[in-house]
This record gives structure tokens, C-alpha cells and sequence, in this order.
């Protein structure tokens, strides 16, 4: 009989995004292993951007300190270039006192950074473990894994398949997806150029497709074709130095002379979509739930903030604090988002082919492109700050699933900010004055999980009451017809005695748990 190991998340995948929720998991007290299949971090350049959205999310978990800008005045913006479909112009935007709006970090850096997170505070981090089977259970999931000692198997209360495009536990726990084929053929390497000169960096287009590239200190550059003729008909094989030299000279229409890569792929605009992120006991996360082609680098920034979004639900399931299906809000509220990436990356690549009328639709967008500086639809698009959570009380306010600025805040202690009041990892109650006092008592039956803070009033708020989710986003505000703060937080954290903090019935997650 095999060795039977406990814990109380079993985390696959020690990519940036599995390894970012262990640290979420257990910064929050909850027993985590991470099973990884490589035996040490990936240096091969992949993913390298952090959109606004994500940097955001980062940062009221304790990320990046030295980027935010402080407390800026409301309407302050801070401004990066970006390009939409290859063409230039956009201009991602971000508050001022927000870190951003775009980082550019190799991914590697990221997977060590929240791996040394997650050691910290407990995690155990177990490479060269390979999962062969899961099992769901009534109470939990049975996870067998090969190692280097042989065969053993972890009984964990929830599973997460963070563990890339080609899930194994996707396909293990039978989760269905949708998926979209290939219609375009790509190549990506690391290379020396022979001449500099031959590939400047950056994106060049002609009539037969498309190369990208940029340099990496001291590594050398980083190379992309792009066909969008079709499908390579030998996508399964792997690429050839020959394969990449022709492909060049091909798009380029001249010989680009280089040394063996160091490391040579293949992409296409395959995309795929869990149908649920969820499925009893085990969730997805990152690219094991969604799939995409790669313009406007949304993979790695999406992937985080599942990470963000699940980490402190399943923690509260964990303790038995979490509310009976919230749980469920994981895939209502992370999905869609995945949706919209697919979808515009879909309509990128539409824009990016060398069909008839291509051009004139590119035309048109460069306008499109230039004028997003006032209407920030394209930018807050690409960098997730257009997500607007539904609303889950019968009669939500209007702020009701909007993320919440980082705005300068007064308490009786001093001065503080909304970034500053989430790094603990818990929800937060904030009463507004005199005014937002008269709820302090209503809320008093769940502070061993809300955080109730006094703040003196602001022009910026102009509200009694908030109740601010440890991602950032309001679950509820006080209005004149709106629902009751007990209702809300029975809604996310579970029914309780108002007085007592005792909970008075054991529903969903927390029930099983």
C-alpha cells in the first residue's frame, strides 16, 4: 500500500500563478504542497509583462512596494506605451498612486519571488513530483503522485491544477473545455545575432507575415514569427534551426543570419476555455483554465489574478468561514474575464493577417488606437481594469463588484491607505464617520474574519459604509434601499449570532470543509 500524505491544499503547478496562490494559502494559515514536475525554475523567456490590473492586485498583498506612487490626488494618472494588434499609440493608463501600469518582469524572476513567499510561510515546495491520479471524495480529493522515492498519495481537502496549457489535472479530474483551433503558425527562440543591425528590436511587418523581437541583457534576443496563412500541417514535432533560418529570410524577404538557439518553440492562436473552473473539489487556475494566443501578453497578468481571486476564498473554506457557495464565485467572476481575453485576442489576430482589407481595417483602428487616450476602452481592456465583479446581494449598490483606488485614508491612528489596510489578507470593513458607526454593531458577529476600520470622511468616498474583499473589490455599500451589511457578509462569510460571532448554520463549503 502507498504512502498516504495530509494537507489541506494540494497545489500543481510551481509556475508563477500555482506558486502565487501557495503563498496566498499560506500566509493565511492553510497546510499547502506544491507538486512541480521541473527540478528547478524555467529560465527560458516566456511571459514578461504585469498589466495594471495584476500590478494592483500585487500590491495590497504586500508586492512591489517600491512602485507605488503614494496617495496622488484622485484623477492622477500614470502612462506606459503599449501597442494594440502590433499598432502603436495605446497608452495603458493607471491611477497615479497604483504600482504601474505595466511591469515588465521575466517570468522566471516571478516564479522565485512567490516561491520564496511561499516557503516563508510554510508551503511545501516538492519538485520532480508528477501526478498520476485523482480521486474526489465526499470530504476531499485523493491526489497520487510519482517522485524520486516512488509512488505516494495526498489526501488533501481541495485540489488546484495550476499546472499549465496541457493540464494534467484537467484531464485527470475530467473538467470539459472549449476549445478553438489553430489558425496561424509561430516560432519563438533565443538567439545571437551575427549583425545587430539585420533585426532591430521591435515589431516589423510585411505582406507575409510578422517577426518580433527584443533583447534580453546578456542572453541574447528573443525572436517571433508569425504566419497567419494556416496552421504548421507538423505542429506535434518540434522545430528545427533550419525550420526558424528559412521561416526569417521568408517574412523578412533577406537572410538574418544568427548562432544555434539556445531555445526554439512553437505557438499558434489555439485557445482553449474550461467550461468551469470549478468541479466539486478541484479548480483550475491560470493557463489550465484558459488558453490564448499571445498578443497583448494577458496570459500571465489573467493567471495572477485567479490566483488572487481563489486564494483567500479557499482559505476562509479551509477555516469554515466561507459563506455556502462562495466557492462558486471563483468561476462566475474569473471566466468571464478569460472571455474577454480570448475574445480580443481573437480580434487582434484579425487585424494582425495580410487578407484583403486587412489594411484598411488597421487604418481604421490606428484611429480607433489613438483616440482610447480619452475613452480608455482598448487600454483598460488589455489591462484587466475594466472588470466589473456581478453583484451577488439582491440589491447591490452601485459600487457593488468595482475594484477600490488606492486612496489616502485618516484613522484614528494616523494616516493610512486602502493598499496599506488590505496587506493583512482579510476583508475590510470601513466606517465612514459618525455616520458609517451605526453599522460597527451589525458587524460585530463576524470579526474574527471582517476587519473593521473607522476612517474620518472623504469627498473621494462619499459613502457610510464599505465592505471591501481582500482583492480589492466591494462586496457590499451602505445605501438607502440597498441590503443590510449582515446580509452581505452571511452572503460571503457564513450566517452568525450578530452578537455572539457564533455561526448560526453550517451551509456549502464552510459545511464541508
Amino acid at each position: 500500500m502507498r504512502n498516504r500524505l495530509h494537507a489541506q491544499v494540494v497545489v500543481v503547478g510551481g509556475g508563477p500563478v500555482g506558486m502565487l496562490l501557495a503563498a496566498e494559502l499560506g500566509e493565511r494559515g492553510v497546510d499547502t504542497v506544491v507538486l512541480e514536475t521541473k527540478a528547478s525554475v524555467s529560465e527560458r523567456p516566456k511571459a514578461r509583462v504585469l498589466h495594471a490590473r495584476a500590478l494592483q492586485g500585487l500590491a495590497r498583498r504586500g508586492y512591489f512596494p517600491e512602485l507605488v506612487g503614494g496617495t496622488a490626488p484622485a484623477g492622477e494618472k500614470a502612462e506606459a506605451p503599449f501597442r494594440f494588434a502590433g499598432i502603436p499609440g495605446l497608452c495603458i493608463t493607471a491611477p497615479a498612486s497604483e504600482p504601474g501600469p505595466v511591469l515588465k518582469c521575466p517570468q522566471a524572476e516571478l516564479e522565485r519571488l512567490f516561491e520564496q513567499r511561499a516557503r516563508a510561510v510554510g508551503v511545501r515546495v516538492l519538485r520532480g513530483r508528477r501526478v498520476t491520479g485523482v480521486v474526489q471524495e465526499e470530504r476531499g480529493v485523493r491526489v497520487t503522485v510519482q517522485g524520486p522515492a516512488g509512488c505516494v498519495e495526498y489526501a488533501a481537502r481541495y485540489l488546484v491544477g495550476a499546472d499549465g496549457g496541457r493540464s494534467t489535472v484537467r484531464e485527470l479530474a475530467g473538467v470539459p473545455s472549449e476549445s478553438f483551433r489553430a489558425t496561424t503558425s509561430g516560432l519563438a527562440a533565443l538567439v545571437t545575432l551575427e549583425d545587430a543591425r539585420e533585426l532591430p528590436p521591435g515589431w516589423h511587418r510585411t505582406p507575409r507575415g510578422w517577426i518580433v523581437a527584443h533583447d534580453i541583457p546578456g542572453a541574447g534576443t528573443h525572436v517571433r514569427t508569425l504566419d497567419c496563412s494556416g496552421p504548421h500541417p507538423d505542429r506535434h514535432l518540434p522545430p528545427s534551426t533550419g525550420e526558424l533560418r528559412d521561416e526569417l529570410a521568408r517574412i523578412a524577404g533577406r537572410e538574418i543570419a544568427f548562432r544555434e538557439p539556445r531555445w526554439l518553440s512553437r505557438f499558434s492562436d489555439f485557445a482553449r476555455l474550461a467550461r468551469s473552473y470549478r468541479l466539486g473539489r478541484v479548480f483550475l487556475a491560470g493557463d489550465a483554465a484558459h488558453l490564448h494566443f499571445p498578443v497583448g501578453a494577458q496570459g500571465l497578468s489573467t493567471g495572477v489574478q485567479d490566483a488572487l481571486n481563489l486564494g483567500w476564498k479557499l482559505a476562509l473554506a479551509v477555516r469554515g468561514h466561507a459563506g455556502g457557495d462562495l466557492l462558486d464565485t471563483y468561476d462566475q467572476e474569473r471566466r468571464p474575464a478569460a472571455r474577454r481575453v480570448i475574445d480580443n485576442t481573437v480580434a487582434q489576430l484579425a487585424l494582425m493577417r495580410s487578407e484583403p482589407g486587412a489594411d484598411s481595417l488597421r487604418a481604421l483602428f490606428c484611429g480607433l488606437v489613438a483616440a482610447d487616450r480619452e475613452s480608455h476602452h482598448l487600454s483598460d481592456l488589455i489591462s484587466g481594469q475594466d472588470t466589473v465583479l456581478p453583484g451577488r446581494t439582491r440589491r447591490p449598490s452601485a459600487w457593488a463588484g468595482r475594484f477600490l483606488q488606492n486612496l489616502g485614508l485618516r484613522t484614528g491612528a494616523g494616516r493610512t491607505d486602502v493598499i496599506g489596510l488590505l496587506r493583512p489578507g482579510r476583508p475590510v470593513l470601513l466606517l465612514f464617520g459618525w455616520a458609517g458607526g451605526r453599522h460597527a454593531e451589525r458587524a460585530r458577529g463576524w470579526e474574527d474574519v471582517v476587519r473593521t476600520v473607522h476612517v474620518a470622511p472623504t469627498p473621494d468616498l462619499p459613502c457610510e459604509a464599505l465592505l471591501v474583499l481582500p482583492d480589492g473589490y466591494v462586496a457590499w455599500a451602505a445605501a438607502p434601499d440597498g441590503d443590510r451589511l449582515e446580509d452581505a457578509l452571511s452572503l460571503y462569510f457564513g450566517e452568525r449570532s450578530p452578537r455572539s460571532g457564533e455561526r448560526a448554520v453550517m451551509t456549502g463549503a464552510g459545511a464541508l470543509s
